[in-house]
């Protein structure tokens, strides 16, 4: 499964992308970017407001974070 949400990713590397974030308590964020780098267990977003964020391919699949590509 997360084989299949890697290649995903990789396919979609340089794509504009939203990403929710779900947190505790009910609460999202929102970030919009592309992806830039892909690791073995992470994968390193270029947001627009300049910060590189990492997320790990165990977030994607339980649901922390969702991606839209655009």
């Amino acid at each position: 499964m997360i084989d299949k949400i890697k290649n995903e990713l990789n396919i979609n590397r340089f794509k504009n992308l939203k990403i929710k974030v779900n947190n505790v308590r009910n609460k999202s964020e929102f970030f919009e970017g592309n992806i830039s780098e892909i690791y073995e267990r992470i994968f390193i977003v270029n947001c627009n407001d300049s910060i590189k964020r990492s997320f790990s391919y165990s977030d994607v699949l339980i649901g922390n974070i969702e991606i839209e590509y655009i």
